[in-house]
């Protein structure tokens, strides 16, 4: 017999309170992201990165600039939409192509989208498998600061010689406090409405101080965000649902017990909650879909092998990123060629970050200590 195996069934996934909570999260998020943009974060975020690092590191600033900037607003999507058009502009006055600055954006918007507290993905991640927010954090970062480390040392190669003809101006610094004190209270362990509610506030505030923002335009903002996240909000309610009709007649249990039959060790089960989220991303193209798809099936899988909830979340949510990252018609690939005038497949060559996650994420699963 196992020893690994738990013969108690694990807790519900999810109850409508949980979807309900969830969906809180969206739309505050999608308020904050669009308040900061608006009075001023992303630009004064890229700036600063761009102008510490020296001259030719182009490449470099520019993918830690999509990193942060991820991190900060939560969304690969709108990472990509803020940079590509800064990305294309380096690319013409540089040695650099236009493909390769586009992926350089798409490879460090999917940086903050598997990590930031506020990324759909995460949140989607944490509450199917019933763990803190922080605590999956500290297990992610292990596999994505490796693999962001390496992707900066090619960059480092690729990049080096790059010139930009002018030099960014650093802006307001003061524009850059809601994202650290966003990113420092939810490390911190803080419920994520307060954390959002406060970052609203500061991002607000700040606006409001320095002129960027009026009552009406403060006003605007919040709804145009949550107009934003209305697709993936709607989307969610009708995956909860299926889910819940399939997890009520038995599916997900039938599903997971299928599954358990090809395992038989708890690296086993992880490999197979990894390939489970990557082809229902690939079908879905969508990450944060397919980790609400998977999910009750993964947490399932970890209660039966022992595996800890944040290391199902973390797996969930990097394979999910790595499989978003690399299809051309996912969101992501669509939204920075458009952007960038190019076909999709010829940015696909140069995901040098995405291709890195995948394979550290497969690392990680193999040779961590149990």
């Amino acid at each position: 017999m196992d020893t690994n195996k738990h013969t108690t069934p694990p807790r519900k996934t999810e109850d409508n309170g949980g979807i309900m909570l969830m969906l809180l999260i969206f739309i505050l998020a999608g308020a904050f992201s669009s308040i900061a943009k608006e009075m001023g974060c992303v630009d004064s975020v890229v700036n600063l990165t761009l102008s510490v690092l020296p001259g030719n590191f182009i490449l470099v600033g520019l993918f830690i600039a999509a990193c942060l900037v991820s991190l900060s607003i939560g969304t690969s999507c709108g990472t990509i939409a803020a940079l590509v058009p800064i990305a294309v502009g380096i690319a013409n006055t540089t040695s650099s192509s236009i493909p390769m600055a586009t992926a350089v954006v798409v490879g460090g918007s999917l940086f903050g989208d598997n990590l930031s507290f506020i990324s759909d993905t995460t949140i989607m991640a944490t509450k199917t498998q019933g763990c803190r927010m922080s605590d999956k954090f500290r297990a992610n970062i292990r596999i994505a600061l490796p693999a962001s480390i390496v992707t900066i040392v090619a960059y480092l190669f690729l990049g080096y010689g790059m010139q930009a003809q002018t030099t960014p101006e650093v802006g307001n610094i003061l524009n850059v406090l809601p994202y650290l004190l966003v990113f420092a209270l939810a490390l911190g362990g803080m419920n994520v409405i307060w954390v959002l509610v406060i970052g609203i506030v500061a991002a607000a505030a700040i606006g409001l101080y320095h002129g960027a923002l009026d009552m009406h335009s403060l006003w605007t903002s919040a709804q145009n965000g949550i107009q934003g996240m209305h697709d993936l909000i709607i989307v969610t309610i009708i995956a909860a649902v299926i889910i819940d009709q399939l997890r009520k007649r038995g599916a997900i249990e039938w599903l997971t017990m299928n599954m358990g039959r090809l395992v038989s060790s708890r690296r086993g089960a992880e490999l197979s909650i990894a390939g489970a989220v990557v082809a229902v991303d690939m079908l879905t193209a969508n990450n944060t879909i397919a980790i609400l798809a998977v999910g009750p099936v993964a947490r399932s899988i970890s209660y039966r092998y022992g595996i800890d909830a944040k290391h199902s979340a973390s797996i969930l949510d990097t394979m999910s990123c790595f499989a978003q990252g690399i299809i051309p018609w996912g969101a992501q690939l669509l939204i920075a060629a458009g952007l960038a005038s190019i076909n999709p497949l010829d940015i696909i060559p140069f995901l040098y970050y995405p291709y890195i996650l995948g394979a550290f994420t497969i690392l990680y699963i193999l040779f961590h200590k149990k």
